[in-house]
């Protein structure tokens, strides 16, 4: 299929990006049956119906008034009832009718995780450049199946601290996760992240000063120079096989996958951001639970990938494209932007 023609078969798409999500919606009649983990749904008709005959009388208009009135009472009941049943079910979030887990930690309750190795990627996935911040780390951390989630949301991670503020532990920060809902493992117990080490030198703001950085887990230091290093980047970067690693969350509804097994998505990445893709693509194209009995794909639609790094040596995840694309050249597609 030529770009063109490709370009035009994706006319109806889910844009999947940093900013936007457009999912294509069902038929206003009725709701989408299929779902890309096989689940199915009846069909809800709409409640709503017009009468074509009209009303002779005041006392028929009365009770067509008083009737009308009872319908959206009960409804705003229903409504209302439905509200109070989804905030008083902890742990969980109602999104088009779904259920999806959220935020089962918080920051004052996170839970403690293990970092464990990763039998597909090495810790680090990129080749230094001479920049400071070259470094950008796949690393994985055991959850124990307590901490489920789906393609497309966050965790939170909590580093020891201090930070830029003098807090001890340090905030929160959100990292989109890199992984499928079942896991590089798949085995619904691990969730990785794919971290950029944040490292600046002789910029405006510093956290070590001449004298006091030290060459961190890459073998990377500075130690003639004012320093910033972020700190939970840095955190995550520097961690190794058997630390424990603090985590909140998952959050997130704004980039989950549409259902429907046939829509065309498009994804547009830089750097980092590359997470959640590889999520959705793990689920597409690798994993069991995206896969029929027979072996084939529940996924039928197009996926078409474009990412943008600074050097060839930043390519993320370059390997797993390249393996989606000969298995299934049909349905994935993707474009590099090396600036």
């Amino acid at each position: 299929m030529s770009r063109t023609a490709a370009a035009g078969a994706l006319g109806a798409t889910a844009l999947l990006g940093s900013c936007a999500f457009l999912a294509p919606r069902a038929p206003a009649s009725e709701v989408s049956t299929r779902a890309l983990r096989g689940g199915v749904a009846e069909p809800q008709k709409l409640a709503a119906e017009t009468s074509s005959a009209p009303m002779a009388g005041a006392a028929l208009l009365a009770a067509g008034f008083a009737a009308a009135g009872v319908v959206g009472a009960e409804r705003r009941s229903k409504a209302t009832a439905c509200r109070a049943a989804a905030v008083k079910k902890k742990g969980v979030k109602v999104i088009h009718g779904k259920e999806i887990p959220w935020n089962l930690f918080s920051p004052k309750a996170p839970y403690q995780g293990k970092v464990v190795a990763n039998d597909f990627h090495p810790q680090t996935l990129t080749e230094q450049t001479g920049d400071a911040n070259w470094e950008t780390c796949h690393v994985t951390f055991d959850h124990g199946g307590k901490v489920p989630y789906i393609e497309g949301q966050s965790i939170g991670v909590i580093a020891p601290g201090p930070d830029k503020k003098g807090e001890t532990p340090a905030r929160i920060r959100l990292y989109s996760i890199a992984s499928s809902a079942v896991g590089d493992c798949q085995d619904s117990k691990t969730v990785s992240l794919c971290v950029k080490r944040v490292v600046e030198v002789d910029g405006q703001y510093a956290n070590r000063e001449v004298g006091e950085d030290k060459p961190d887990k890459a073998g990377t230091g500075f130690p003639d120079k004012k320093v910033y290093r972020g700190v939970c980047s840095n955190h995550i970067c520097d961690m190794s096989v058997g630390d424990d690693v603090m985590i909140t969350g998952p959050t997130g509804a704004e980039m989950l996958l549409p259902e429907d097994p046939e829509a065309n998505i498009i994804m547009l990445a830089t750097g980092t951001g590359i997470a959640p893709m590889r999520s959705y693509l793990r689920l597409l194209f690798h994993d069991n639970a995206g896969a029929n009995s027979d072996g084939s794909r529940k996924f039928k639609g197009i996926a078409w990938l474009f990412m943008g790094v600074p050097y060839s040596k930043s390519l993320l995840y370059d390997d797993e494209h390249s393996t989606y694309k000969a298995k299934y050249p049909d349905q994935f597609r993707y474009d590099y932007a090396v600036s």
